[in-house]
Formats: C-alpha cells, sequence, structure tokens
C-alpha cells in the first residue's frame, strides 16, 4: 500500500512541476516574442520619425515663408507661398503642408485652390501649433484632420525672422497610411496583435481593425474628455473590457496578463507594454497565451515520459537486485548440489564409458556377424551351385581325355599336324575351366575394401559366367540388354556381383515348368542413377511383395534355400547407398527386381 502510495505522490509531484514549468517556459517565449515584435516596430517608428521631424525646420528657414507672415494682405506674396506649399508638399511626401501666423489661422496651404483648403482655417486649439510657438522648437503631434476625418501625424516648427523673433508655425500633416505601409503582422505563431495608444489610453493603430478607436484606459472614461473628443471627432471611442490579473514571476514589469471579453466570451492574453521614440505613444503587444496552454501541455508529456522512464529504470534495478540475490541463493544452493551429485556423476559417467564400450564390441561384432553372414550365403550359393560345377568341368576333362588318347595314336602314326590340332583343343579347354573356376573364386572371396566408382556392366557380366555355368540354366533364354558407355556407379564390384547372382538364380529357379523360359536384364539411367532391372516371366511374387526382403521368408523348400538371400542383398545394397525392390510385372505373368545405384563420373 506505501508502494503504491508514493507512485502517486511522485507522480503527482513530476505533473505539477511540469505544469509550472511549463507556464514558465511558454510565458517566457511568448513574452520574448512579443519583445522582439515591439523592438521591430519601435525601429520602423524611430525612421520614420527621423525622416520627418528636420524637415518643418528645413521649410521654415525658407524666406518667402517670413514674408508672407510679415505681409499676410499682399495677394502676391500668398499665391508665391501657397505655390510654396504645393512644391514642398510634392518634395516631402506628406500630405499636407500650411503656413499658420501667431493666432493660429492658416494663411497659406498646399491644398489653397481646393473647397477643403485649410486657408482661413484656425488650429491654435492644436498642440503642434501652441507647443511649437510657446516651446520655440520642433514638435510631433497625432489626431484626426477636422477636415479630411483622417489620422495624421503632424511635424511643426515655429517660422523666424532675421532677428529670431517668431512670426508663425508652419505644419506638415502625414498620414498613418504611411507607417501603415510599414506594418507588417507579427512574425510568430502565437496570433500576436499590435496596438498603439496615445497618452489618453486611446487605439490609434492596430492590428485588428476591432480594437481601433477603442478606450483601453483602466477607467474607460477616456472618452469623456473634451480634448480626446477633439483629438479624434465623430468617432465612437468604446471602451475594451478587460481585467488585468497576477501576472507570473517569470515576467518582467512591463508584461502582465490580461483577459478581454469579446460578447460572451473572454480570452487570455499577455500584454507587452513599450514605449515608443520621442513621443507620447505607448505600444502594447498583445499575444494570445493559447500557446502557453500548448507548452504546459508538452511539458506535461515529457514529464510523464520521464516519470515512466524512470519509474521503469527503478523497477528494472529493483528487480535486478531481486534476482541477483535469487541468483546467489541459487548459486550457493546449486553448489551444495553440485558437490552432493559429483559422485553419483562420476559413478554414472563410469558406467556410461562401460556401457559405451559394451555397446561399441556389440555393433563391431554385429558386423562381423553381418559379414560373416553375408559370406556364409555366398558359400551357400556355391555350394548349391557346385553340382552344375561339376558338370561344367567334366564334359571338358572328358573331351581333354579323349583328345590325349588320340594324340598319341596319331604320334605312332607320324600325325603331327593332328597331333598339334588335337594340343590346341585341349588348351582352349583348360583356359575354359580356369576361367570358370577364377570366376568363383573372385565370387567366394570377401570385400574388404570401401564402395568406389564401378561400371555397372562388370558385376553383370560376371553374374551371367556363374549363372550360365549352371545346368540349371540349360533351355532357359537370357537376356542381357549390355549398354554401349560404361555405366559409372557408387558400388562395390563384388558386393554388387553378389546381389546380382542372388536376383539371377531366383529368377532362374522363378521360371521352372515354364513352357518358353525367359529372363531380361538392363541397365537404364533414372535421373541421378542407374536402375538394373532383372525379370522373369515365371510365377511371379505373393500379395504382400515387402515380406520377400524378410529373413527367412521363402516361397521354396528348405533344401532351396533358408531365405536369407534377398533381406542380405537388400543390406548390401543399402550400405552402397542405393535400393532394392520387386514387384509383379504390369505387362505379363512374372516378377521383376529394380536395382538402384548413384551415379558417378569417371573424374571422379
Amino acid at each position: 500500500m506505501f508502494y503504491r502510495i508514493s507512485v502517486v505522490v511522485v507522480l503527482t509531484a513530476t505533473l505539477l512541476l511540469s505544469w509550472v514549468l511549463g507556464g514558465w517556459f511558454g510565458y517566457r517565449q511568448l513574452e520574448n516574442d512579443s519583445l522582439q515584435e515591439a523592438f521591430r516596430y519601435r525601429q520602423l517608428v524611430a525612421n520614420e520619425l527621423n525622416r520627418y521631424i528636420p524637415v518643418p525646420e528645413l521649410i521654415a528657414e525658407h524666406p518667402l515663408l517670413a514674408e508672407a507672415l510679415k505681409r499676410p494682405d499682399d495677394p502676391v506674396t500668398l499665391l508665391q507661398a501657397n505655390e510654396q506649399m504645393q512644391r514642398m508638399a510634392t518634395i516631402v511626401g506628406g500630405s499636407d503642408v500650411y503656413l499658420m501666423d501667431l493666432t493660429g489661422l492658416a494663411i497659406a496651404a498646399n491644398n489653397f485652390g481646393q473647397p477643403d483648403s485649410f486657408v482661413g482655417s484656425n488650429y491654435s486649439y492644436r498642440p503642434y501649433f501652441y507647443d511649437a510657438v510657446n516651446t520655440g522648437g520642433s514638435v510631433v503631434y497625432f489626431a484626426l484632420g477636422t477636415m479630411s476625418l483622417e489620422r495624421g501625424l503632424y511635424f511643426s516648427h515655429p517660422v523666424r525672422d532675421q532677428r529670431g523673433a517668431i512670426l508663425g508655425v508652419v505644419a506638415i500633416k502625414v498620414l498613418v497610411h504611411e507607417l501603415e505601409s510599414l506594418w507588417q503582422r507579427p512574425d510568430i505563431q502565437r496570433q500576436a496583435e499590435m496596438v498603439v495608444l496615445d497618452d489618453d489610453g486611446i487605439s490609434f493603430l492596430a492590428s485588428n481593425r476591432k480594437w481601433l478607436y477603442r478606450d483601453f484606459s483602466p477607467t474607460g472614461g477616456a472618452a469623456e474628455n473634451p480634448k480626446v473628443r477633439q483629438r479624434y471627432p465623430q468617432r465612437e471611442l468604446k471602451p475594451v473590457e478587460f481585467s488585468l490579473q497576477d501576472g507570473p514571476w517569470v515576467l518582467s514589469e512591463h508584461a502582465t496578463r490580461m483577459r478581454i471579453k469579446n460578447g460572451d466570451s473572454e480570452q487570455s492574453y499577455l500584454a507587452l507594454d513599450a514605449g515608443l521614440p520621442r513621443l507620447d505613444w505607448r505600444l502594447v503587444v498583445v499575444a494570445d497565451t493559447r500557446s502557453v496552454l500548448w507548452a504546459r501541455i508538452g511539458f506535461l508529456v515529457g514529464g510523464g515520459a520521464i516519470f515512466l522512464a524512470g519509474f521503469l529504470t527503478w523497477l528494472y534495478l529493483r528487480e535486478r537486485q531481486r534476482r541477483e540475490r535469487e541468483l546467489a541463493a541459487r548459486g550457493e544452493q546449486l553448489e551444495r548440489r553440485v558437490a552432493q551429485r559429483t559422485v553419483d556423476l562420476k559413478r554414472s559417467n563410469d558406467q556410461l564409458l562401460a556401457e559405451i564400450q559394451e555397446r561399441e564390441r556389440a555393433q563391431t561384432e554385429l558386423r562381423e556377424t553381418q559379414q560373416e553372414l553375408i559370406q556364409a550365403a555366398k558359400l551357400a550359393v556355391l555350394g548349391q551351385m557346385s553340382a552344375g560345377l561339376n558338370h561344367e568341368i567334366n564334359q571338358p576333362l572328358t573331351a581333354i581325355q579323349a583328345y590325349a588318347r588320340n594324340s598319341r595314336k596319331f604320334l605312332e602314326r607320324g600325325a603331327g599336324d593332328m597331333v598339334d590340332a588335337n594340343l590346341q583343343e585341349i588348351v582352349t579347354l583348360c583356359d575354359k575351366m580356369a576361367e570358370l573356376i577364377r570366376q568363383f573364386k573372385v565370387f567366394a572371396r570377401k570385400s574388404e575394401g570401401p564402395p568406389s566408382l564401378v561400371d555397372f556392366r562388370l558385376p553383370v557380366d560376371a553374374a551371367l559366367k556363374i549363372i550360365n555355368a549352371q545346368s540349371s540354366s540349360d533351355g532357359i533364354t537370357i537376356c542381357w540388354l549390355r549398354p554401349d558407355a560404361p555405366t559409372m556407379c557408387h558400388g562395390d564390384l563384388i558386393r554388387v556381383e553378389q546381389v546380382m547372382v542372388n536376383l539371377m538364380a531366383n529368377a532362374v529357379q522363378a521360371v521352372e515348368g515354364q513352357a518358353e523360359p525367359e529372363i531380361q536384364v538392363e541397365i537404364v539411367e533414372d535421373g541421378e542413377y542407374w536402375r538394373c532391372v532383372v525379370r522373369d516371366n515365371g510365377h511371379g511374387l505373393p500379395r504382400n511383395t515387402e515380406r520377400v526382403f524378410e529373413p527367412f521368408f521363402t516361397t521354396r523348400s528348405v533344401k532351396q534355400g533358408l531365405g536369407l538371400g534377398l533381406s542380405i542383398s537388400k543390406q548390401i545394397v543399402e550400405s552402397l547407398g542405393g535400393s532394392l525392390s520387386g514387384q509383379n510385372r504390369a505387362d505379363g505373368s512374372g516378377a521383376e527386381f529394380v536395382l538402384k545405384l548413384k551415379q558417378r563420373r569417371a573424374e571422379e
């Protein structure tokens, strides 16, 4: 429970601090942007004032103005003065230029010939007139024109004679459009507005047209002042409803928060009050404070992220310490268990080594037994073929005996050529018996070498020689479709020969009793393998063909075999990476066995 309360308290403190810091940052940023805008506009106004302030003094030094003030009844002089006013207005670029005597009466103006001419109007009530007379220096004043009702800046200076006595005042009016042409909306993202107030709190320049000619004085009663009404004739000067708020401690003394009421809604602003050079004006930059809310939201998100990161880090460290303690405890426990089980493990290891040695010995004996079994099966085949071997040897021996007896008689008669012919026949028969005996000796020996590169045709040729030597093959047509090109495969010559002898011997027994017994042997390419097929037209295999490869399974009598030939042949082929399968023929009666060995190139 304490843990949860602590987390809530820290989270609340973090969010509160983030809210305060966000407000501090937002108001500081808003105030800095407002100061930049105020400085920019102050510079613009200062440049404009510096442009026009020296002009009235220069105009007042023209001798024609003093001459017109001395002789106001001379029409020629006044005409020249009016024309000079027109030229000066054109050169200066001001709206109006006019000359007033000491009573404030305008005696010459650039618009002398127009219906709204200033000539004949008295401006003694204007501050720019009596301040210039009283101070004897240049005066700058803002007001609405009595004739045009347009906002204007008035620049005035006294006209003196050669002795320095004041004869009158010359004034230049510059419309505020000159300043408004330099006005640019603040280039910031906080929707700031700018308002220029006179010393009575009346706005005469504003970026927001709704705030123009509004009363921004604290009391809202500036419009009741006659001087103010005289300065802004025919303007409503409606007060702005606003309330000041206690500013945040980060704001300067010139900035304050205010809420301005607009109808039924209120909007919060930051107001920055800045003066303007050489004037009694106040520049107020009013910036919307909604950006402060976004800053606070951003700080809240950042504070929340920092809290979450810190909280997760604390959880990680806490969990890590807990796991380290658990690991330390488990390590101690594991060490005890290891010490406890070391003896048992050593005893088990010794027992396992003994079992491995026993298993290796058993595997060695099994391999030797398998080799002996294969050899026994091979010798059994030789035993079954011994009768045929005797038949094949007896016939040549009988012929040799006859040739030898005949040769003795031919020697007695002196027929040497006949003796030589008989001896040649005896040599041929001896070679035939030697080849037959050699073939049986090769078949009978054990294979000791690893699998190698073998021409598949050679073990088939050797097996056919052994089978043809048997009397049981008499009368059987054996068709050997021998390929012309070598058929190199991965195998062992003696082992493959043993398999082929077994398959052909089975085929010979299968066609016994057939009217036209026939055995066909062929080697064809099958993808990456050579496929040797032994077909017969005998009685075929039983329905369950897979059982013919089981040890001791046979369909013949015990005298004809024990049923181990196909089982051993399958083991031999699989040890060479090939396969042996058997099935009944689809194109007629009989069976076919397929021996597949992987192809190899001669360069391998």
